[in-house]
């Protein structure tokens, strides 16, 4: 089994772990849901927060912390897709003694495609592709953009609507992140020079969820590292403290399987990925145990303008 689906899924969480990132106004501050001015309420960054004696944030500074991070993080995915750059996983595979058995190095370049990011393979364990993959992947990648390229204004609307209907689902998800976990300052980090408040969630012991994907919650703890400055998401890591049980295969996450990531700021404009971290322990069903240690790097950022488009086989072509 690839990994990468379960770091994408915990870091999935990760991001909803921010708090109430689609929280109403309403719900988050006990205002009136009409006005658009609100909104801006939340995204006004709390630079100027000050611990109590005890060096304790109120559970109300880190709600509010929390909330703008959460906006930021959707400002800051926006500035992204005008960004490429490059990804290199290392994928470990471990025996039953949890040594490494296998190591496999791919290289993607991270694009945008018609309002998309697409990863397109270049390497394999550090050396470019023969003739043949490279040309496999290629087509790949034309195939999508002749998707996208002549995609019906149905198909488009279909596709839409799929966006949308995950995007009401997983409100309904982060919707009980609040009462899920308990918050708290840990202190002050400084990472890659700049200056993190440090914030940790444990599960709460009452916690009841509403929805069935919700019950994970309670099996996952973790710590958030927040730029003081920017208010964005520099790094975080999560950890399951109990075996999580999902999904029509029946897969289980075991405990301990563990995710970091973190995000550099570039350009002084934009937050992108800089590394992540994971260790999983995963059963499918009936099949044996799938154990990995898997890293990625992300280089050379590149910013494109918005007119960049892609033509022929992956060639970017930047507008003069």
């Amino acid at each position: 089994m690839k990994l990468r689906g379960f770091a994408v899924l915990f870091f999935a969480f990760g991001l909803a772990a921010l708090g109430q990132q689609d929280q109403t106004p309403s719900a988050a501050q006990g205002s009136s849901p009409s006005a658009s001015s609100e909104d801006s309420k939340i995204s006004e960054p709390p630079k100027l927060l000050t611990p109590d004696v005890n060096g304790a944030l109120s559970q109300e500074q880190i709600q509010a912390l929390i909330r703008t991070v959460a906006q930021n993080h959707r400002e800051n995915y926006k500035k992204q897709h005008d960004y490429t750059y490059i990804d290199r996983e290392v994928e470990r595979k471990l025996d039953s003694n949890r040594q490494v058995k296998s190591t496999q190095t791919k290289t993607f370049e991270v694009m945008e495609l018609y309002g998309e990011p697409i990863m397109r393979l270049i390497e394999k364990d550090d050396k470019p592709l023969n003739e043949k993959d490279a040309a496999k992947e290629e087509e790949r990648i034309q195939k999508i953009a002749d998707k996208r390229k002549n995609e019906s204004e149905e198909e488009r609307r279909k596709r839409d609507a799929e966006k949308e209907k995950a995007r009401i689902k997983g409100r309904e998800f982060v919707s009980e992140i609040a009462d899920a976990y308990n918050f708290r300052l840990v202190g002050s980090e400084i990472l890659n020079g700049r200056d993190n408040w440090v914030i940790a969630g444990e599960p709460r012991p009452d916690f009841r969820a509403h929805l069935k994907e919700a019950e994970m919650l309670s099996k996952i703890h973790g710590r958030l590292w927040i730029d003081k400055e920017e208010i964005q998401l520099a790094k975080m890591d999560i950890e399951a403290i109990d075996t999580l049980s999902f999904g029509w295969v029946l897969a289980r996450i075991h405990k301990g399987t563990r995710f970091v990531y973190e995000e550099t700021r570039v350009n002084d404009e934009v937050w992108l990925p800089l590394h992540y971290e994971a260790k999983v322990d995963v059963r499918l069903a009936l099949f044996k145990n799938d154990n990995e240690q898997d890293e990625g790097s992300y280089r050379d950022y590149k910013k494109f303008r918005t007119s960049a488009k892609i033509v022929g086989m992956g060639e970017v072509k930047e507008q003069k």
